[in-house]
């Protein structure tokens, strides 16, 4: 017999969160689903094996056999290329995914004719994205504190605190990006009281943070002359501009970058679907965050959340927890026929690319997910 929901250890290079917490899986076994998690899938989040049993989940050893239980497979970050494998066409994968910049992935998604939701790509009618919301949170948030630390002398930077002292005027953080990451990496900011400046192309957006401010921070509104200005002034840059299921805009050119002060900091949230920075040519990690181009300490960690896992775990699974209930209860295609804000996340159905933005940023073909489900059940 299959198991609704299949939670495998996280393989990513520096991943440390976990789909559900054991509280989540509890929620989801009193409903009379079923949960599987591999042995040790919860570490490096501070969940045990026993706590995960005690909520009612099957622990699998062998993660082959995980996979091959289970009707949805729920992760935090894109499956790897040994799991690629494992893929099947009655198997649907609950992550997120970011596959403007996965293409290899898509073809075997494709290839293997796998049911993809990417949980970034998750949209109300509203335009809000409730499942990438809450790490959007974590890492603006976290952005600030690691701005902050990099800002450190000893760590390569201007050796600035970023709220100053009575006497000596705090860091100029500046923030390209008002949407939920930029504005918490704001909150932030000035709580920590430094000189914040958001740069955004949406005019209610940006009267909106002017009032929630309560005008303590400056709003710009973004094009390329205004973005160098703010650039070149700026103790530390974040960039935070997403456009859902598509490649990040390169906002940020290398000749903005040379014009920066020596040992300021550059923090790109949007490295995950290719960054804002055009002098980010890779990824950095948890444990070498930063390099430095033109004197210039960058940081490109495109799972910022992993820094603080026990956090970002409980804020992902309360997250995803209605969807998987509905899913689990109503089965995937009816849960797609009911609820437009979760069949707006399907990536990939039935070999064919369902997301339009995703179809244009690779050169393929979209199909409508309504051409494949069907008309909507009510």
């Amino acid at each position: 017999m299959k198991i609704n929901f299949g939670i495998p250890k996280e393989l990513k290079e520096g991943e440390t969160r976990v789909a559900l917490t054991p509280d989540s899986v509890g929620m989801l076994t009193q409903k009379g689903l079923s949960v599987a998690i591999e042995s040790g899938a919860g570490d490096l989040s501070g969940f045990d094996d026993v706590q995960y049993e005690k909520a009612g989940a099957q622990i699998i050893s062998d993660p082959r056999e995980l996979w091959e239980k289970s009707n949805i497979i729920v992760k935090v970050k894109e499956p790897q290329k040994s799991e690629y494998q494992c893929f099947r066409e009655d198997l649907v994968i609950f992550s997120y995914l970011h596959l403007a910049i996965e293409e290899e992935l898509t073809k075997e998604l494709l290839k293997k004719k796998v049911c993809a939701i990417a949980t970034e790509s998750v949209q109300t009618q509203w335009g809000e994205l409730p499942l990438l919301r809450p790490m959007s949170e974590v890492a603006g948030r976290m952005s600030v504190q690691l701005g902050a630390r990099f800002l450190e002398k000893q760590n390569g930077g201007r050796g600035l605190l970023l709220g100053g002292v009575p006497g000596v005027a705090p860091a100029k953080v500046v923030i390209l990006g008002g949407g939920v990451a930029g504005s918490n990496a704001a909150q932030v900011a000035l709580g920590m009281g430094a000189d914040v400046s958001v740069l955004d192309i949406n005019s209610r957006r940006m009267s909106n943070l002017d009032m929630f401010f309560s005008g303590q921070i400056k709003t710009y509104y973004s094009n390329p002359s205004t973005i160098a200005e703010q650039v070149k002034e700026a103790d530390l840059l974040i960039t935070a501009v997403l456009i859902p299921s598509a490649r990040a805009p390169k906002l940020v050119s290398a000749d903005m970058v040379k014009t920066m002060k020596k040992g300021s900091v550059i923090i790109d949230i949007a490295i995950d679907q290719g960054g804002n920075v055009e002098t980010i040519d890779r990824v950095t990690t948890l444990d070498n965050p930063v390099f430095e181009k033109y004197g210039v300490i960058h940081s490109a960690v495109p799972n910022i959340p992993s820094y603080v896992p026990k956090t970002a775990s409980y804020a992902y699974s309360y997250a995803i927890l209605p969807y998987l209930q509905d899913l689990g209860e109503k089965g995937t295609f009816v849960a797609l026929k009911e609820d437009d804000s979760l069949s707006r996340g399907v990536a990939t159905f039935r070999g064919a690319v369902t997301n339009e933005a995703l179809a244009q940023s690779l050169g393929y073909e979209h199909t409508e997910i309504s051409v494949l489900i069907g008309f909507k059940i009510k």
